[in-house]
């Protein structure tokens, strides 16, 4: 969808420009397509931003009150190279020797996701995906009653996830690798921020305990009783 809108966008900016042209004493007259973006309700030189015409300005040369423009593009296959996104996950817990109760004290997540858009909603989409992976390690459990298939704690009283006070410290990164095989440089962000947290609170808490589970989620019982 990005690469559509930029596509479009894009020829939009064609469009402007071509109009902008034909302005009289317009600071654009000799500059090409791709010298020129759109920003701040501007056409702008990249190279000399007070080289700019209003996109009013623009319309109300050209006479018309809106702009439309449809475009189709089809993302480039190179088979050549992956496209995956990466992530790496960092976890550190605190046990209690008597009780057995787990804490994830903090939890860092790397990822190279290409360009991001938004800083901020990705970061909060990486972060909700940890406290997803807490309670993936933690807490939550379907459990079946096998002799009618039917689940049994199919209500939020009874199928535990992490609230506020099962979470701390929480730390985004993000790897600047930006993809060149598509206009803006995107990767796909989804669910990168849940793989592997799971994976690496167990191996924290094997670590602190000396015991691997590997049947989540990692209960009392488990580290307490498992040899």
């Amino acid at each position: 969808m990005s690469n559509g809108i930029v596509t479009t966008a894009g020829a939009i900016c064609d469009n402007l420009l071509r109009i902008a042209k034909t302005m009289p004493n317009t600071p654009l007259a000799n500059v090409a397509p791709d010298e020129v973006v759109l920003a701040d309700g501007k056409l702008v030189n990249r190279q000399d931003a007070t080289r700019a015409v209003a996109i009013a300005d623009v319309m109300r040369h050209s006479g018309i009150d809106r702009i439309e423009q449809e475009m189709t593009t089809s993302p480039v296959q190179d088979e050549d190279r992956a496209h995956n996104t990466h992530s790496a996950a960092f976890a550190e817990v605190k046990v209690d020797e008597q009780l057995g109760v787990i804490r994830v004290s903090r939890v860092v997540s790397a990822v190279a996701a290409g360009r991001i858009l938004n800083t901020k909603t990705a970061a909060s989409q990486i972060l909700g995906s940890v406290v997803w992976g807490i309670g993936m390690a933690l807490q939550e459990e379907t459990l079946i009653d096998h002799r009618f298939g039917r689940v049994m704690n199919a209500n939020i009283a009874e199928y535990h996830v992490p609230v506020n006070a099962d979470v701390y410290d929480i730390k985004v990164i993000f790897v600047d690798e930006p993809d060149d095989c598509n206009p803006l440089g995107v990767k796909g962000l989804g669910e990168i921020g849940l793989v592997g947290v799971a994976a690496a609170i167990a191996n924290a808490v094997y670590h602190a305990t000396g015991k691997r589970v590997r049947d989540l989620p990692i209960t009392l019982d488990k580290v307490i009783g498992v040899a």
